[in-house]
């Protein structure tokens, strides 16, 4: 998670550890009462069908109960472009416009970096979930 000054740069980077169910309600407890929040951004996929579903709901309630909007990113602009973990050995990869599932024998690293500055980041049209599961 990066918390963003009024200038759009980054203010604060927090790593959080475990399942969404198990983090993300207490971590945007803190950061709500420490923080004056504006807008949240989060990414809304592909990756964790569960992680993604909860946030989805968690934010929509949030707007709903306190009027802070949301909106999405993707998950390939936190990480360079680079495949996301699907299942198994499958994973998401972006080519051109279209993301598809392919098999990687090796494991690829997950690694994700918050933008400096909300200027870098393509802030998505559509901000539902992206729930794309692959094929068995």
């Amino acid at each position: 998670m990066g918390i963003y000054g009024a200038e759009g740069f980054l203010h604060e980077s927090l790593k959080m550890e475990g399942y969404v169910s198990e983090t993300l309600v207490e971590t945007l407890d803190r950061i709500l009462s420490q923080n004056r929040i504006k807008r949240i951004l989060y990414v809304s996929g592909p990756g964790s069908y569960m992680g993604i579903k909860l946030t989805y709901i968690t934010l929509r309630t949030l707007e709903t109960a306190r009027g802070i909007p949301f909106a999405a990113v993707s998950a390939f602009s936190l990480n360079g472009g680079k495949p996301l973990k699907a299942m198994g050995k499958l994973y998401f990869v972006k080519e051109k416009e279209t993301i598809i599932t392919r098999k990687f024998d090796e494991k690829i690293p997950q690694e994700f970096q918050m933008p400096e500055s909300l200027n870098d980041l393509e802030i998505l049209q559509d901000r539902e979930p992206d729930y794309r599961l692959p094929s068995v």
